[in-house]
């Protein structure tokens, strides 16, 4: 076995009303990938933000290559070869791409920030990424896939022992996984410790060598990734926790609630279109959207919310046209209602409270002789967390605070407190974990209960062929293929995702 590069020992971290991590043992190995895994609120994160600096715990030690060490702040932890990869980049979108990677470590010539350098060493690591990013390009311009290679980039850049990589592949396409696969196994070769969170299970048997199951704060498995299957994994996870989704059964004879004719968008800067689309969506029908990165999905969802005004084509909804003029205030008064595929940038306001998020998009209902009161809307939050089962401590806790899971279903309540007949879903089950993904799946199904129309996008196949009635596969801003559930599996999804003409 491989000599430990990195030791947590009897890591505690208690917050107030809530213990984080109890007692927790943890061995990042040199050379290997070191698999963490757990539900969401399980404690990784903070366990990886103590392995980087950026928590102190409550107890315990950490020691680097058997010396005891203590980080008081991020900076400290990467001077001794600590690096960290955040599932919710923290990447300024009004820097380029050189500079995001150099932020805080620029190099100077003459007194002067050498540019000229930066950028040759920026492309030197896209290149060894095989990645084709220019790094003049700001970060606020680029994809999330894309922004998540600037993030690796920016770690690579220093001489690394540990690198922690929290979700890393939530946003990027099979492709792009496999290349950071060949990234990790070149770093492997070279003595580093990797340490690796991700909800995809699959990915942690592919590139994982050992594995540790956290729930509850607490440890609840090692194992060699050789000597454990998936089953193990989940049992270990969830223990008798089941994760099978009620479907909700056949969509009955209605009429179409959402209809697109003809809708295109102009290709974008970075190369992305949305090319005469045509497609509909029954009342209580759940409609699924594959394809790979770049496809134009989240374009589409964008042009039916009115985010994208030089858009042309016609949407109607309930029978009533949506004038093209029409912004987004004026979908939302009319039924429609985005959940974004960021989750961080899009979907929440940080500085507020789980609370304020869930009415943030409702203020208008609560406001007596154009004034607020003083806690608006507490009646309907508190119906929100309960019937959405959000774990919380109160509605007062900082959004932030919450699992991913969680300020996923807060982002759902905000949506449905807008009373919606559609819902556009970008990625619902991104970045969190297998329980947390059912629990959303059931509450999708149990809003079409109510007869509410779901349009979501989804990257893993096997959610889509789970969870969708009928399923649109796009491929180069055109739909390729649409399939009613059961006439088809995951191979239908990828032939059809690499296709460019349009079949239906």
């Amino acid at each position: 076995m491989s000599p430990i590069a990195l030791r947590a020992e009897k890591i505690t971290k208690a917050f107030p009303g809530a213990l984080a991590l109890d007692h927790v043992d943890f061995d990042a190995h040199a050379a290997s990938v070191n698999i963490l895994v757990g539900e969401n609120g399980a404690g990784k994160s903070t366990l990886m933000k103590i392995l980087a600096g950026a928590e102190q715990p409550t107890e315990g030690r950490l020691l680097l290559e058997g010396e005891p060490v203590r980080f008081a702040t991020p900076a400290e932890a990467m001077a001794k070869g600590i690096g960290i990869i955040y599932q919710e980049l923290d990447l300024c979108p009004n820097m380029s791409v050189t500079e995001n990677v150099f932020l805080g470590h620029e190099h100077t010539r003459n007194g002067l920030i050498d540019r000229k350098r930066q950028t040759q060493i920026t492309r030197r690591i896209m290149n060894h990424l095989e990645q084709e990013i220019d790094p003049g390009r700001l970060v606020g311009d680029l994809r999330v896939s894309e922004q998540q290679i600037v993030a690796i980039a920016k770690a690579l850049r220093h001489d690394i022992k540990v690198l922690v990589m929290d979700e890393p592949t939530s946003s990027l396409s099979s492709q792009e996984v496999q290349t950071l696969f060949a990234t990790i196994r070149d770093l492997k070769a070279r003595g580093v410790a990797i340490i690796y969170i991700s909800h995809r299970l699959e990915e942690l048997l592919e590139i994982g060598d050992h594995l540790t199951v956290l729930r509850d704060g607490k440890v609840a498995a090692h194992a060699q990734v050789s000597d454990i299957d998936m089953p193990w994994i989940l049992h270990r996870m969830l223990g008798e926790t089941r994760l099978d989704v009620p479907h909700h059964g056949a969509v009955a004879r209605r009429d179409p609630l959402l209809t697109v004719n003809d809708l295109s968008y102009p290709r974008t800067s970075s190369g992305v279109s949305v090319d005469h689309v045509s497609l509909e969506v029954k009342a209580g029908e759940i409609v699924g959207l594959f394809g790979l990165m770049g496809a134009g999905r989240t374009e589409l969802l964008e042009c039916l919310m009115g985010l994208h005004p030089q858009a042309s084509g016609t949407v109607t909804l309930g029978g009533e046209p949506l004038d093209g003029r029409l912004g987004l205030d004026q979908r939302i008064a009319r039924g429609m209602m985005l959940i974004p595929e960021d989750r961080q940038a899009a979907g929440i306001v940080q500085t507020m409270t789980l609370g304020e998020n869930i009415t943030l998009a409702n203020l208008a209902r609560y406001q007596r002789m154009g004034w607020l009161p003083r806690n608006p809307g507490s009646e309907d939050i508190a119906a929100t967390v309960r019937d959405l089962a959000i774990k919380a401590r109160s509605p007062t806790q900082m959004i932030t605070t919450l699992s991913g899971g969680n300020q996923q279903k807060a982002i759902i309540g905000k949506a449905l407190l807008t009373r919606p007949r559609l819902l556009l879903m970008d990625e619902p089950g991104r970045g969190i974990d297998v329980k947390a993904k059912a629990e959303i799946f059931t509450i999708m199904n149990l809003l079409t209960a109510e007869g509410i129309g779901i349009l979501f996008v989804s990257s893993e196949m096997k959610e889509i062929v789970a969870l969708a009635d009928r399923t649109l596969v796009m491929s180069g801003g055109k739909i390729t293929a649409e399939f009613t559930r059961g006439a088809y599996d995951e191979n239908d999804l990828m032939l059809n995702a690499a296709r460019t003409r349009v079949a239906i």
